[in-house]
């Protein structure tokens, strides 16, 4: 069985052996690699079966078409029920703030003030997101415009150089320039972000932008030849951004007495953070350990990280769970994230963000997109044997000195 999830998760053996080895003896022998691979092997053939496909007997390219057609389906329903009685809108950005923010109440992050990030630009200014936003002054753009907003489309016009300014001023921030807040979901929608969108979101293919620092995701417009599937694609990437802000948040609130706050803050930005493990054979994903944190909630101890990081900071929200609330209809996807068909080379994710991106794009089977499958099978394989005390007490006991051991409670 170990075979299957190295098989999807195109591992490097025999390392990946290696590891399960290690986790099933510090876990006590639980055999969650072997359960993990039944349920999958399980739960692909009930999805194949409800795609209308042989449970047992359907091919890569087959489950991929299978996919792609229920994707346009659910895409034409999600967002006519998106735009309710706006249905003429062009750009469904606006709904989809309005709607993930009315089913996320819980949006709470650790993230730079607006006046810092503000600070940053007028330090740094973004002279071609200027001119091509239509601002003669600093001033005026910084005065009309959210930094946020700004920042998105800066990312995407300013030159490399640019970037690596505001990366190095990064390194300098101090926590005081930080806050608690909710997550911001913005949508910028003049005339000036319109003409935006017709030159450089149709040339760059990025409209949801996500910044961790800034506790920000922005809903930059669509240009008017939209690609497929793009109510859905944004709906998702938007959740799964306000995840990873969340995520960053509570690292740097937990590390916000050490010295060189500002490389941490760097290090957040850089990617997501990687705790140093002392007891498994790698580095362990902060994503991971904030996920098993919200999963666990009722078992885990709140004075492992109260007063400085609240239970409720550690929320994290299941993508498809999202969706199927807005859109009952897309129950289909609930418990899919680490799902895929084996035995047809690189796996079949039935993953709800990979095909997105992958019929999005109108990448060919070959080209199809398997990151998100892989890093939710390898969360979950984690989080599996994570939820064993054994291994709980003996990785977070060593974890601890790791995530802030002046401010972390003790773990007993």
């Amino acid at each position: 069985m170990t075979r299957v999830l190295s098989e999807l998760l195109g591992a490097q053996e025999p390392l990946f052996q290696q590891s399960l080895r290690l986790l099933e003896s510090l876990a006590g022998h639980p055999q969650v690699d072997i359960r993990l691979s039944t349920e999958i092997q399980q739960s692909t053939r009930l999805k194949l079966r409800e795609l209308g496909l042989d449970g047992h007997d359907t091919t890569g390219p087959e489950l991929y078409a299978a996919l792609g057609h229920r994707l346009h389906t659910d895409e034409a329903r999600f967002a006519a029920l998106l735009m309710g009685d706006v249905a003429t809108a062009r750009d469904p950005s606006a709904r989809i703030a309005r709607v993930l923010q009315q089913k996320i109440t819980n949006r709470s992050c650790f993230a730079l003030k607006s006046v810092a990030a503000k600070k940053l630009l007028k330090a740094n200014l973004p002279r071609k997101t200027m001119k091509l936003l239509g601002y003669r002054s600093a001033d005026s753009m910084l005065k009309h415009e959210s930094a946020a907003s700004l920042f998105a489309a800066a990312w995407l016009i300013e030159s490399v150089q640019w970037t690596k300014r505001i990366f190095t001023a990064y390194g300098k921030l101090q926590v005081n320039e930080f806050e608690t807040r909710d997550i911001a979901i913005e949508h910028p929608s003049s005339k000036r972000w319109q003409e935006l969108a017709e030159t450089v979101v149709a040339a760059k293919k990025h409209h949801v932008l996500s910044f961790k620092e800034l506790g920000s995701v922005v809903l930059l417009p669509l240009p008017a030849d939209q690609p497929p599937l793009a109510t859905l694609t944004a709906t998702v990437l938007t959740v799964h951004a306000l995840n990873e802000i969340r995520a960053a948040g509570t690292f740097l609130k937990l590390h916000q007495l050490q010295p060189g706050f500002g490389s941490i803050v760097q290090k957040v930005v850089l990617g997501e953070p990687m705790l140093p493990s002392e007891t498994l054979d790698e580095p362990v994903s902060w994503h991971s350990l904030h996920q098993y944190f919200a999963r666990f909630s009722r078992t885990v101890r709140t004075d492992i990280f109260e007063p400085v990081v609240a239970a409720e900071e550690l929320a994290w929200n299941s993508v498809e769970h999202v969706l199927a609330q807005i859109d009952p209809a897309l129950e289909f996807w609930k418990n899919t994230a680490h799902l895929g068909l084996v035995g047809v080379g690189q796996p079949v994710p039935l993953n709800l963000t990979d095909a997105l991106l992958s019929h999005a794009n109108q990448l060919g089977f070959n080209q199809r997109v398997v990151q998100y499958f892989k890093q939710s099978l390898r969360s979950e394989l984690l989080l599996r044997y994570l939820s064993h005390d054994k291994l709980e007490q003996t990785v977070f006991g060593n974890l601890r000195a790791k995530l802030a051991p002046e401010m972390v409670g003790n773990y007993e």
